[in-house]
């Protein structure tokens, strides 16, 4: 049995009345939704608060639930639009990372430094980058690249079309790669800009 349809098994016996079935429901997808709570609102407590209320909206919706998207997209769309109240509740402003001076060749020579070293090191060195990044776009790279969410699942979490989705997706690749510039070793990125010259 897949697991959307296994889902949908449990939603009709929770809109049934057998509320011990959300249980399962929030063990499958809690680690998920924590995750994406804590790339956009940063702190852990928070981010805990933000990952219980999206549950118990789920839970309060789950008769307006049709089937037309995944039950994960859904939910990663409850959680986004409940980060997001939170964040225009707090006002958190963040130091915007200039987009200009970023060329295909500059963000590639990161990519081949990144292919360089194991996939562990990689993985972390990218996940403390995200973390660095204004809410939205940590949200957004951990969704693409982590979740391996299609722009159109994307589109439907957050609301905007596909083809903004690739466009907010490039421009949070290079603030991503901003940050992992000055991550990483200067000499090893000078390195495989020369080998393209």
């Amino acid at each position: 049995m897949s697991q959307i349809i296994e889902d949908q098994h449990y939603i009709n016996l929770i809109v049934g009345g057998d509320a011990k079935a959300f249980a399962i429901l929030v063990d499958r997808y809690k680690d998920m939704v924590y995750t994406l709570s804590v790339k956009m609102l940063k702190r852990p407590e928070e981010a805990e608060e933000a990952a219980q209320d999206t549950f118990v909206k789920v839970y309060q919706s789950l008769n307006k639930f049709k089937g037309e998207s995944k039950f994960s997209t859904w939910i990663y769309k409850v959680n986004y639009n409940t980060c997001l109240d939170r964040i225009k509740k707090y006002k958190k402003e963040h130091e915007a990372i200039p987009l200009d001076d970023w060329s295909e060749s500059k963000m590639e020579a990161i990519g081949n430094v990144l292919d360089s070293i194991s996939e562990k090191e990689r993985t972390d060195t990218i996940q403390d980058c995200i973390r660095l990044l204004p809410e939205e776009d940590g949200f957004l790279l951990t969704l693409f690249y982590f979740e391996e969410q299609s722009l159109e699942e994307i589109s439907k979490i957050i609301g905007i079309t596909p083809n903004y989705v690739k466009v907010r997706l490039f421009r949070s690749k290079i603030k991503l790669t901003s940050i992992l510039k000055n991550r990483l070793e200067p000499e090893i990125l000078e390195y495989y800009e020369s080998e393209r010259r």
